[in-house]
C-alpha cells in the first residue's frame, strides 16, 4: 500500500500530538528548564566512497506555546547548543512575556548548519504563580520541488539544578 504525502503528513501530526499532550499534562509549575532536540541537518542515504552519508539541511521553527488560558509566562532563556555541547547562541536578549494561549517563535535558517545533527535548545520559563507548562516543539522542514521532508521534535523537562 502506497501512502500519499497528505496521508503521511496526517500520520506524523497524529503521532506527534500525543507527545505534546503528555508534556502539557504534567501539572502546573512556576517554571522549568526544557530540553528540545533539534537537527540542523539530517544524515541519510548510503555511505559514499569517503565513508560519509548524504547530508540534507533543514530549517527549524522553535515554537514555544503558552498552554495556560489565564496566566502569562515569562520566557527567560533559549540557549542553542551544537552537537558537541558547545553553546552557540542565546536567542532571548531579555525576559519575554508570552500571553495566555500565545506563542513565541525562534527561526533557525536552513543555511545555518552550525548546530549539526545533534543540536539542541535549552528553554527556561517562569511564572509568577503556578501555570500550565508551555508546549515547546521544533518543526524541521526542507521543501524542495522533488523531495520534501518535515518532522517535529518535542521538548522534555530537565531536572531542576
Amino acid at each position: 500500500m502506497r501512502l500519499r504525502f497528505s496521508q503521511v503528513t496526517l500520520l506524523v501530526m497524529l503521532c506527534c500530538s500525543g507527545l505534546g499532550i503528555a508534556q502539557s499534562s504534567m501539572g502546573r509549575s512556576s517554571g522549568q528548564l526544557l530540553y528540545l532536540p533539534i537537527y540542523s541537518h539530517i544524515w541519510h542515504g548510503d555511505v559514499d566512497s569517503r565513508g560519509r552519508p548524504a547530508k540534507t539541511l533543514v530549517s527549524i521553527l522553535v515554537s514555544i506555546r503558552n498552554t495556560d488560558p489565564l496566566k502569562s509566562i515569562r520566557l527567560t532563556s533559549a540557549q542553542y547548543y551544537d552537537t558537541d555541547g558547545k553553546r552557540i547562541k542565546e536567542y532571548i536578549a531579555s525576559p519575554t512575556m508570552i500571553r495566555p494561549m500565545g506563542t513565541y517563535e525562534i527561526f533557525v535558517s536552513r543555511s545555518d548548519d552550525a548546530g549539526g545533527s545533534g543540536a539542541n535548545f535549552v528553554v527556561s520559563w517562569q511564572a509568577d504563580s503556578p501555570a500550565s507548562p508551555p508546549l515547546v516543539e521544533g518543526v524541521h522542514v526542507n521543501l524542495p520541488a522533488a523531495r520534501s521532508i518535515a518532522f517535529v521534535t518535542t521538548a522534555r523537562p530537565m531536572p531542576p539544578e
